[in-house]
């Protein structure tokens, strides 16, 4: 895998390099900027990037949620006559690329600075399908994950034990479409906000069940096969069935259906630069608004905050302290359930669902905490340990270490609301949960390349705290950690 990711990162370098012609290096183009050693100062050059630089790359990675990730990819920065790098002037990204536990996505994204005088404009079409999505229910430790029986499904050493995990699997296929609007108001640093948004989601497998069992089981001895005929004594069921069975989702919703939105926002941004930050901040809030009138099928209506610090502890980008908080909040008592894993962005980014996995709460299972409102935490130090020039580009690698937080503060309601026949299956479920949630808490560590302060490649593992808890309610529930392979930083 190692050799994989550096003949990744060489061929990178290499066509960046070549797709410049005669955009070479001259003494114009270098950047003067401050050395680390605080008693004297010595001068390190970076190359000023101008034109277009193209970065193709195989999308080959990993995401524990998902698997090893095979495909393409494509990011086409435009840095103009330089003048504002390590920011882009225009940014194009490009990706077709399929994961080994059965999903497939494929993205365009394009981020605009001059176009339109004083406004940036981004716009974004995906198409993710997942055959197997994490779904462990609602309201984080109020709904139980059976951890055991899952290690028990795993065991290859007994065949007896049947595979586990699609309990907590669900089908979902989603395309999204938005354009978002950000304009100056004062001095370049506050700004309003303002886009559509667009998505369909079609949820569970032909309107009968959670995931396609044919394809689940196919191949396997009997002994694995999850059982789904109830006549077997082995029966089971997933979470997203038996959801339904005690109405905590409806018919209405179960099956997905069209989100609509409109998003406002205000914006206050004085980071030094956006690829890689090293100081200022970056705060939002948005509302959401998703009425029937503009074609929504269940209409919702929400609200998000967020607040971002980078604070220099050793200059030059070489010892950074970042920190994010957000919380993410509904007006009212309902939301449709299948908009709940995701986190709201407007502008230069899409939507991509968590709390849970690599671009929201690295080291817990994807999606395990959701709720109708729900307050989160990212920090992290980056030390970037080394800079050079290689092939006419600024190369760095850098380490981190973060700790990352989410718990539900407003749960989905879980009463029962379902046939009688069913009050004893519920009762013994919840049981086993607690009675509101807790913080969710991981540690971990992480590597990056970094290429024209834009181009970022990482590798992350994040491990829950709770795998270390005596609390019998919490132990294992957030999963056992998660090692990622993706690009970018977190935030």
């Amino acid at each position: 895998m190692k050799r994989v990711i550096l003949l990744m990162l060489a061929t990178t370098i290499a066509v960046t390099a070549s797709a410049q012609e005669n955009k070479s290096a001259t003494t114009e183009d270098i950047a003067t900027v401050e050395a680390v050693d605080t008693e004297t100062k010595t001068e390190k050059e970076e190359i000023i990037k101008t034109g277009l630089n193209f970065g193709p790359l195989p999308a080959v990675a990993f995401d524990a949620d998902k698997g090893f990730q095979l495909g393409a990819l494509l990011n086409i920065y435009n840095y103009g006559d330089g003048s504002t790098y390590p920011n882009t002037m225009q940014h194009w990204y490009m990706e077709a690329s399929w994961f080994t536990k059965g999903s497939y996505q494929i993205i365009f994204w394009y981020d605009n600075k001059t176009l339109i005088p004083g406004v940036r404009w981004s716009s974004a079409a995906t198409l993710m399908n997942d055959k197997a999505m994490d779904f462990y229910g609602f309201n984080g430790y109020m709904s139980h994950y059976d951890a055991e029986m899952v290690a028990l499904g795993k065991d290859k050493k007994n065949p007896d034990n049947f595979i586990y995990t699609p309990k907590y699997r669900l089908q979902r296929l989603q395309i999204l479409a938005k354009t978002d609007f950000v304009g100056n108001i004062w001095n370049k640093k506050f700004f309003w906000e303002a886009g559509y948004h667009f998505s369909y989601f079609k949820q569970g497998y032909n309107n009968e069940s959670a995931l396609n069992f044919d394809r689940i089981n196919k191949g396997k001895n009997e002994n694995k096969k999850f059982p789904t005929d109830p006549a077997d004594p082995r029966y089971e069921s997933t979470i997203f069935d038996m959801y339904r069975r005690w109405g905590l989702i409806s018919e209405d919703e179960a099956w997905g259906g069209i989100n609509s939105t409109v998003r406002l926002g205000l914006l206050y941004d004085t980071r030094d630069k956006e690829g890689a930050p090293s100081r200022g901040i970056w705060a939002e809030g948005h509302v959401i608004i998703a009425p029937k009138w503009l074609g929504t099928t269940n209409p919702y209506y929400k609200y998000s905050v967020t607040f971002r610090h980078y604070v220099p502890i050793v200059k030059n980008d070489i010892l950074t302290f970042a920190y994010r908080l957000n919380y993410e909040g509904t007006f009212g008592k309902d939301a449709p359930y299948y908009i709940l894993p995701y986190i709201t962005t407007v502008g230069q980014a899409f939507d991509r669902d968590g709390m849970g996995g690599y671009r929201t709460i690295r080291g817990i299972m994807r999606n395990r905490v959701q709720g109708l409102d729900m307050a989160s935490y990212n920090l992290e130090f980056r030390w970037r340990f080394v800079s050079f020039p290689l092939w006419k580009q600024n190369i760095a690698f850098g380490l981190s270490l973060f700790s990352d937080g989410t718990m539900v503060t407003k749960g989905r309601d879980m009463s029962f609301r379902g046939k009688e026949e069913y009050r004893a299956e519920y009762d013994a479920y919840m049981a086993d949960g607690l009675d509101a949630d807790r913080p969710h808490i991981t540690i971990g560590a992480g590597l990056r390349f970094i290429m024209n302060q834009n181009f970022i490649v990482a590798f992350e593992y994040g491990l829950p705290i709770s795998r270390f808890s005596n609390d019998p309610f919490v132990k294992n529930q957030d999963g056992k950690g998660a090692f990622y392979i993706n690009t970018g930083y977190l935030f």
